[in-house]
């Protein structure tokens, strides 16, 4: 009896450390260049989360915003998903230029982190969101921008006016 119960306790000891990290995946974070490319062939805009690494709040977007599985299946759904290191001198290509992350982030004005940029499915820059959300509302900018309304050149105002009207109804 005791022998047969060691592997079975083994096993499900194995299963409970596993668990958690199947249960919250990340999203598919792309590095900028092939991000770009990737929402460009697939006709879906793009996410871009900017943080540093030191940014306490950068890291509680990552476990409490984008570890949920609401966030996590919409992205998947709608968005391609791009990390950016505002501090890194690695190199990305943006509307024919060759920038470093950290001066790239710039050039989007951002100036505190995290901050998620938004460009179109053309790379196009439709508008940034600086500072940690809490899921609720980032799922609500999510959609303004994933079911089209940022890129038809609605105001996010008249979204949520919509939305909390029950109007805003996704694309097709």
């Amino acid at each position: 009896m005791k022998r047969a119960l060691l592997p079975a306790l083994g096993a499900l000891a194995v299963t409970l450390f596993l668990l958690p990290s199947l249960a919250a995946a990340d999203p598919a974070w792309r590095p900028w260049d092939a991000g770009l490319r990737e929402a460009a062939a697939a006709g879906r805009p793009v996410l871009v989360d900017v943080y540093t690494d030191w940014c306490g709040w950068c890291k509680r977007m990552d476990r409490d915003v984008y570890a949920r599985a609401d966030v996590q299946n919409y992205l998947a759904r709608r968005f391609v998903t791009v990390k950016l290191d505002a501090e890194s001198n690695a190199t990305a290509r943006y509307e024919g230029r060759t920038y470093t992350l950290r001066t790239l982030a710039a050039r989007f004005g951002v100036t505190g982190y995290p901050t998620t940029l938004f460009l179109g499915v053309k790379g196009n820059y439709l508008g940034n969101s600086p500072g940690y959300l809490p899921p609720q509302d980032f799922l609500l900018q999510l959609r303004f921008v994933g079911d089209g309304h940022a890129e038809r050149g609605e105001s996010f105002e008249d979204f949520l006016r919509a939305a909390k009207s029950g109007g805003a109804r996704p694309r097709r």
